[in-house]
């Protein structure tokens, strides 16, 4: 347990880092992303981030709790691969494979479903086979949230894994994002 709340601790630190960077990215981002960026709500990534702690609170999580534990990892998931893809905004744009709306206008990536965000990361060669497999079973508990449907929902072990997991994923993807020369924060 001790362990778990420190790696919460390390993403809390790794989301405040982000947000600090990311929102305010003017002059290093181009400059749609960064326009991107700053309305994004990089601030709740931070404040998800915090919220983790609660589901440390209780020895045993009751089923939903631990819904509402995976929708909360689920949506920090979601926002990081979302940074990511605001980040390479125009490789994005210029990948040939983005979902247009009605009006045929790229859906940019701050509205697009963690399953096409997903689908877009399988298709990227800058993330490992397993970090798309780790969305999507992230995915998958976090969609117990439509609790009318019987899902497969984990346990509280396999929830606290997942924290680690994401702290990993977290870090993979800091490591992949460009920064200015001397600029850069460590995540231990």
């Amino acid at each position: 347990m001790e362990q778990t709340k420190k790696t919460i601790d390390n993403i809390i630190h790794a989301n405040v880092m982000l947000q600090k960077f990311w929102s305010n990215a003017n002059g290093w981002a181009p400059s749609n992303a960064a326009s991107l960026m700053s309305k994004s709500r990089l601030d709740r990534q931070v404040s998800l981030s915090k919220a983790l702690h609660i589901w440390l609170e209780r020895e045993s999580l009751s089923e939903g709790e631990l819904i509402l534990a995976w929708a909360n990892l689920g949506a920090l998931v979601e926002g990081t691969l979302k940074l990511f893809f605001s980040v390479y905004l125009n490789d994005y744009l210029q990948s040939g494979r983005i979902e247009t709306d009605k009006n045929g206008f790229p859906k940019l990536p701050d509205i697009v479903s963690l399953e096409y965000l997903k689908v877009l990361m399988d298709k990227e060669t800058r993330f490992e086979k397993h970090w798309s497999n780790f969305v999507g079973d992230v995915q998958k508990y976090r969609n117990a949230i439509h609790a009318y449907k019987d899902r497969e929902l984990g346990d509280q072990g396999a929830f606290y894994s997942f924290v680690q997991k994401y702290y990993s994923f977290i870090k993979e993807v800091h490591s992949r994002l460009p920064y200015p020369d001397g600029y850069d924060f460590i995540l231990h």
